[in-house]
């Protein structure tokens, strides 16, 4: 007995038609109406998490990256320029 395997897997898989194992709903209504509300909950604040993400990244971080390299672009060519 030196290859052992899960006999779960074993019993599952033999003959022309496997078992199907399948787990029992117990859950109860209650239960399950909470974990809907849970489930939305979570995606509303994936969702406010994505925006506040797009706001800050593409919204603040670009344009003042931009600003910037501008800014230091016309000071270069105003030095240049002056010289």
């Amino acid at each position: 007995m030196t290859d052992r395997t899960d006999l779960s897997k074993i019993i599952a898989s033999k003959g022309d038609n496997p078992l199907i194992i399948s787990t029992v709903n117990l859950q109860s209504q209650e239960d399950a109406e909470f974990e809907r509300k849970l489930q939305e909950l979570k995606f509303k604040q994936e969702l406010r998490k994505d925006w506040i993400l797009f706001l800050v990244r593409d919204v603040v971080i670009i344009p003042a990256a931009m600003l910037f390299i501008l800014a230091v672009s016309g000071y270069s060519l105003f030095t240049q320029i002056y010289r």
